[in-house]
Order: C-alpha cells, then structure tokens, then sequence
C-alpha cells in the first residue's frame, strides 16, 4: 500500500501570548518563532516519522524551500510537490500561558490545484492505496471524487471546517477523523456520542474517529465502539497534536494493526507532541512513541 497525502505547506509564524488577543486590543508577544507548517505537510512528517513510505502532493510559491526540505529532512518523498507563482500558505498561530492555539491560515499557493494537476499526481496510485486529505487546498469535492474512481482508499481529516465541506462527497470517503467542534458543526449535535451516531447514519460504511483532547478518541465503525482514553501529561502546546494523531493512526493501518493498538500508538504519539512547543518540530518519531 502506497500513501499519497494532497495537503497543505504553509510557513508558520507562532506567537506566544499571555492570552487569545481579543477585538481592538494590541498585545506584546514574548517570542515569535518562523517554521514549516500546515495540516497537510504535518501529517505528511508524522507519517514519515512514524516510519510510512508517504508522498507529499502539494503547491508553494517561490518562498517555499523551507518547506520542502522540511518535509525531505524527515523522510517524506517530494515527487508531487510542485512550485507555483505567488506566495506560499502561512499560518498566524497564537499560543497562551495554557498551551491552547488560536490560528489565521492564508491558503496562497495551497488554493492553485485544478483538474490537470491533480489527474496527474493521482496516476502514479492504484486500487488499494490510501489518499490522505486536510481541508486546506482546493477542489477538494473533485479529489475525492477522482480518488475513489481508481479505487483508492481515503482517510479525510474535514479541516478547517467551513461551508466547502457540504460539497465533499463524504460518503466516498473510508475513514473521516474529525475533532469535536468539527463534529458538532457537522452534526448540529453537542453530545460526543450523539455526534457519533449522527455520523454513523449519514456514513454508515465509513470509519468515523472523534478526537476529545484531554478525553481522548471515539472510535466506531458499523457495530464496533472503542473509547481511547487520552495519555496523562503536561500540555505545552497543542498546536500539532491532532496531526500527530492522524499520521500514526493512518501508520497503523498500514502496518495491520488491529483498531485498538493503532488507537493506543495515536494516542501515545499525540501526547508527546503536546509536552513541546513547535508544530512539525514537536511530532515524535517511532523510536520515541515506543519507549
């Protein structure tokens, strides 16, 4: 099985702040850092760090060897990155005294897909590969579409969540990981459980995770539910927790693993990465997550 991930690039410029700035009032930072960023090229270094083949299909402009070399020096291939005209994707990420996030993301290049493009990258995968998607790129309804005519596999993290997400097929999609607030957008429940069952009625042949924070992860597909509790430790940053997650959930699929032991490695490997500041920087490698 081959794993292709169509996701975002973006230069991350993270603040650290007392607190979330709040409307009209101006604030002093006490440390600005600048590094590679964006959903996509997380998971795509969570993948390789957790010891996947990955390819990273992506767009950035002229500013973006930074996040190229990011992604090589971890291990994933760049074959389908492509360079474009204009600027990269950026993030603007705040992060409180409590290690909770606040993010503004300019898509830039990340919005410069089209049909071409992605006919051309989705060649060189067949049948029984595994397609990893984010919410960062455009024409998104059309990947998943295109994708699951070859037969692959697709595993849709729905981030941001905004109105384009009515227009994805979902139900075409294998395994749909989302977090609470995106499963309540998309259910209008408040309940985590109600939120599960909602899901399991408009996708009843989809895996469906539900990531909690500090609760853990909800797992079910069809007559199967499993609740991961999260790994006690002190949250510093939870900036790439979430991508962390993703990439070793999808890496235990790829290994065979059974559904309870791939929730476990997640979860381990998530809680790691909260205990450390930075995005990609933060994500652990197989070695770590193991001890």
């Amino acid at each position: 099985m081959k794993v292709l991930n169509i996701g975002s690039c973006n230069i991350d410029y993270i603040y650290d702040v007392d607190h979330m700035v709040r409307p009209g009032e101006t604030q002093t930072v006490h440390n600005l850092e600048i590094v590679s960023g964006g959903k996509g090229l997380n998971q795509s270094i969570a993948l390789a760090k957790a010891g996947v083949e990955v390819y990273h299909a992506g767009l950035i402009g002229k500013d973006g060897m930074i996040l190229r070399q990011a992604l090589e020096i971890h291990g994933a291939k760049t074959d389908y990155l492509y360079e474009v005209e204009g600027p990269s994707g950026h993030a603007i990420i705040q992060i409180d005294a409590h290690g909770e996030n606040c993010i503004l993301v300019y898509p830039g290049a990340n919005h410069q897909f089209n049909e071409a493009r992605i006919d051309e990258i989705l060649s060189h995968f067949e049948s029984g590969d595994l397609l990893l998607l984010q919410n960062e790129v455009n024409e998104m309804p059309l990947i998943v579409k295109k994708a699951h005519e070859r037969g692959l596999q697709i595993a849709i993290n729905p981030a941001p969540f905004n109105e384009q997400i009515k227009d994805i097929p979902l139900h075409l999609v294998d395994y749909l990981i989302l977090n609470e607030i995106e499963g309540q957008d998309l259910t209008k429940e408040t309940n985590d459980f109600k939120v599960l069952e909602a899901l399991k009625v408009n996708y009843p042949n989809t895996h469906i995770l539900l990531t909690r924070g500090s609760k853990g992860v909800l797992y079910t597909y069809q007559e199967v539910m499993i609740e991961q509790p999260a790994y006690k430790v002190e949250a510093v940053d939870t900036t790439a927790a979430g991508d962390t997650f993703i990439g070793y959930f999808i890496s235990g699929l790829v290994r065979g693993l059974d559904m309870e032991e791939t929730l476990k490695l997640a979860s381990r490997a998530s809680s790691i990465t909260v205990t450390r500041k930075g995005s990609s920087s933060s994500i652990p490698t197989i070695e770590e997550v193991a001890k």
